[in-house]
């Protein structure tokens, strides 16, 4: 099928379904080094104030202002001064949720993703097609995803999510991993038919998200 980039409407419902019908679907980033692609195959769902793992849990406050904000924008934070972890605003204006992109299969750009991941100090094992772009922080890396890329409308920016016919068709929902609190929702929605999604050793995830 053509491409087809997802419409504000596609982000504007209720954000497990987002999260749901976003596995399968593609991050598309045209750096000014190149363009990369993935398909995304694991991610998370953070939903309002009165989710304890979610940015908006204490609030409005300027950092998680992209939560408040409408659908279909990202949401970029740096997490523990170290991972930048892209996230993508669901719901309505005003609503805080979103959901955070924890692993892709890359389509287009591996060399890049390979040399950005080396760059940034990783181990020459941890550069396959199937971990390069395995939890946030190295997905961010990977697709040359910086703080400079949040409140990014993914609409209308060199950043964004489309449709190429490749949507998951067995989808496995598990607690979030990575997080202290909020652990009793199955809100982490993987495709359970993909080796690119976390299996880190001891219930422990390449890198800590709090969404």
């Amino acid at each position: 099928m053509t491409p087809r980039r997802l419409p504000r409407s596609f982000f504007a419902r209720p954000t497990l379904t987002v999260a749901k019908d976003v596995l399968g679907m593609v991050l598309v980033h045209h750096a000014p080094d190149g363009l990369t692609a993935g398909r995304i195959v694991e991610v998370e769902a953070y939903i309002g104030e009165d989710d304890p793992a979610c940015h908006a849990a204490p609030g409005p406050t300027a950092r998680n202002a992209p939560l408040y904000g409408p659908p279909g924008v990202a949401y970029v934070y740096l997490n523990y001064g170290l991972h930048c972890l892209m996230n993508v605003v669901t719901e309505r204006r005003g609503f805080p949720a979103a959901v955070l992109l924890r692993a892709l299969e890359p389509l287009d750009g591996l060399p890049l993703m390979q040399r950005r991941r080396v760059a940034h100090g990783a181990p020459t094992h941890r550069v396959t097609a199937d971990t390069i772009c395995q939890g946030p922080g190295n997905l961010s890396v990977a697709m040359g995803i910086t703080l400079a890329q949040n409140l990014t409308d993914l609409l209308r920016a060199t950043l964004y999510l489309e449709d190429r016919g490749l949507a998951a068709i067995d989808v496995s929902w598990t607690p979030r991993i990575g997080i202290r609190v909020g652990t009793g929702h199955k809100w982490r929605a993987v495709d359970a038919r993909s080796r690119a999604i976390a299996r880190a050793p001891s219930g422990r995830d390449y890198a800590d998200s709090t969404g």
